[in-house]
């Protein structure tokens, strides 16, 4: 990879929260009175943008922020059922050692994404912007980039969802899509990716 920055989102990208998430979004839609996620229609609902999400589910804009800082907290309590994805920890280490500056913008809490690292792989990331809004990781990408000095057309935002390459666009940097995360790569492809990862192991061979 010839970028000198990376911006990594967290769940769906670097970790498997996708089970956790979804007994946590049940848990909130219980809580906050909207539709519990629809199993059966698991991957129809792959191939949905944030706000399509919020459509079938029938959640009110006014109502993310309560929602968002429920679900970060309960998924607090579950972080050790929380794993990286297949070889992540090998591919973090090895971006490093080539100078590549790891950083990460999230909607999850800071505290869960490192507990999920662990200290040793959090070590390896300059700079943590958690606990973005769900359409609130601008302000974070463009603090990354003036905190690290790094040109746009040197980062790389790596994400798994329709709103990370939306952002992207938005903040003028790459995107890379993953294969691995939420969204369905055919989904991502369609949002003209700079490059689609299909393993870990391919963010070093760019």
């Amino acid at each position: 990879m010839n970028h000198k920055l990376i911006i990594f989102d967290f769940d769906g990208t670097l970790a498997d929260t996708l089970p956790v998430f979804v007994d946590v979004f049940d848990q909130a839609a219980d809580k906050y009175g909207f539709k519990r996620m629809d199993r059966s229609r698991t991957q129809a609902l792959r191939q949905l943008d944030a706000r399509q999400m919020m459509a079938v589910h029938e959640i009110p804009l006014w109502k993310v922020p309560a929602i968002a800082t429920f679900m970060r907290s309960t998924m607090g309590r579950s972080v050790a059922d929380i794993r990286l994805f297949d070889g992540m920890p090998e591919v973090l280490h090895a971006l490093k050692a080539r100078g590549v500056i790891l950083t990460v913008v999230s909607s999850n809490s800071r505290s869960n994404v490192v507990n999920v690292l662990g200290p040793e792989l959090a070590g390896l990331f300059s700079q943590f912007e958690c606990g973005a809004s769900l359409f609130g990781k601008l302000p974070k990408i463009r603090k990354v980039l003036a905190a690290t000095g790094v040109a746009r057309e040197h980062t790389m935002l790596i994400g798994d969802e329709i709103r990370d390459a939306k952002v992207s666009a938005e903040a003028g940097v790459d995107f890379g899509a993953v294969a691995w995360g939420f969204n369905t790569v055919e989904t991502l492809m369609a949002e003209n990716p700079s490059r689609i990862f299909r393993a870990a192991g391919d963010l070093l061979a760019h």
